[in-house]
């Protein structure tokens, strides 16, 4: 485990915003697939602004008790839980044929922490009126940088996690193809990147301390953190919903058992549903990022079509050497739809 590097505080926010920049540059640095660089912080790597905006999260966040959490690795599919954790916890509010997710995209509904809420304002107020409870926001923040109001709190953590492989693919067509990028510098190519990937420098990684973190808290405490699979969502989409709704404390009841409450919600959700709403087809984040840069593909097996069996094989021995005994598994080469 590389350093954990603990950054400074201070109360003062003009001089806390040189502090913190002057504490960054000192970190260790890499480039990342598109040329830009990377910094370890806590024994994790970040972009500038991420960095900077989780170590303020990180010193000033303060938990409601109903905050809702949603945590992944970039890629790992964010967004469709976005759009399904919000449906549920809004459905009393908003009838699902009238749901704000036909003209918002997901990531305005739930905003990231280090990319909305922090990544210009080092200090947000997050007490107004445009914060009503529940809280329902967004995080690739790893386990152990969490704010300590976090995890003294009972709010709730759902942690979605994806196949390494296809995380991979759609991390790396994301950065490389959706990022600004300096036009003098060459992307890294695939096999770079995987090389990369497997050793642990990309963006909120290595891959496997940010899923280990939270498997492990799921074991230790199963009512506190939700461990969810992207795989398994795919796969039994009506059995995890269900499990997702009581796990948040809005429990599905039988008469909208009956009424089709569940198939409703994962039709409005789903990965084709989304793409084609024109919110997520035009439009820009604040970043300049495209709303359609979110949906590229969803496939469960993508990786198939991009890496090598040999770069296959390379994958599931790394991983299966890093989680050890840890319980965790993957089925890496699943090419299933």
């Amino acid at each position: 485990m590389a350093d954990k590097s603990i950054a400074p505080q201070n109360t003062s926010t003009e001089g806390e915003k040189q502090t913190d920049v002057e504490f960054i540059q000192t970190l260790p640095q890499e480039k990342t697939w598109n040329g830009s660089t990377l910094y370890q912080y806590q024994g994790f790597w970040y972009p500038f602004m991420p960095a900077k905006a989780i170590i303020s999260f990180e010193n000033h966040f303060k938990a409601r008790e109903t905050d809702i959490f949603l945590i992944t690795l970039p890629k790992a599919g964010s967004t469709w839980l976005k759009a399904l954790i919000f449906s549920i916890v809004n459905r009393k509010q908003f009838p699902l044929t009238q749901s704000p997710l036909l003209i918002t995209s997901p990531h305005d509904l739930v905003p990231f922490i280090e990319f909305d809420i922090y990544s210009k304002n080092q200090t947000p107020d997050l007490e107004n009126g445009k914060f009503p409870s529940p809280r329902i926001l967004s995080t690739h923040t790893p386990y152990g940088t969490l704010p300590s109001s976090i995890l003294e709190s009972n709010c709730p953590i759902v942690y979605l996690c994806r196949n390494p492989l296809d995380q991979f693919i759609s991390d790396w067509h994301f950065i490389v193809n959706h990022f600004p990028k300096d036009e003098h510098v060459k992307p890294s190519s695939i096999e770079q990147g995987f090389d990369m990937f497997c050793k642990g420098i990309h963006g909120f990684g290595p891959f496997w301390e940010h899923i280990l973190g939270y498997w492990k808290m799921s074991l230790e405490t199963p009512e506190r953190v939700l461990f969810l699979k992207y795989e398994d969502l795919k796969e039994d989409i009506t059995s995890n919903l269900k499990k997702l709704a009581d796990f948040l404390g809005y429990p599905l009841s039988e008469e909208e058992i009956r009424q089709g409450v569940v198939e409703e919600i994962s039709k409005l959700c789903s990965f084709e549903n989304l793409k084609n709403l024109e919110v997520n087809k035009s439009g820009k984040r604040p970043a300049g990022l495209n709303n359609s840069s979110f949906f590229r593909a969803g496939n469960v097996g993508d990786w198939a079509n991009f890496l090598t069996p040999s770069m296959a094989d390379r994958m599931k021995k790394h991983f299966e050497e890093k989680l050890g005994d840890s319980g965790l598994k993957f089925d890496l080469l699943n090419k299933k739809e």
